[in-house]
């Protein structure tokens, strides 16, 4: 299984909902990295997906975008290939 980082905060309904998402899917480990405790970390994300909203995730090195897109991959049934290194 790829490595899955996501850019979060602390208080993000929509982190909590990617992370129950991809833990259901069976990952079992999210490397989390927050952007409102290092604002580097912030300028990173933004540098990196062009985006200002969290969360920002990554299956592998392949940059999905937020909860929607998530949720959009499992609906379309590519969330599982991209979870076991397919896609």
């Amino acid at each position: 299984m790829p490595t899955v980082r996501m850019y979060s905060t602390a208080m993000c309904p929509f982190c909590s909902a990617a992370e129950r998402l991809l833990k259901a899917k069976g990952v079992a480990e999210i490397e989390k990295i927050r952007v409102d405790l290092d604002a580097s970390r912030l300028q990173e994300m933004m540098a990196v997906t062009r985006r200002r909203t969290v969360p920002q995730i990554f299956i592998g090195d392949l940059h999905v975008g937020g909860f929607d897109d998530l949720a959009a991959l499992d609906h379309e049934g590519r969330l599982d290939e991209l979870l076991a290194g397919e896609g």
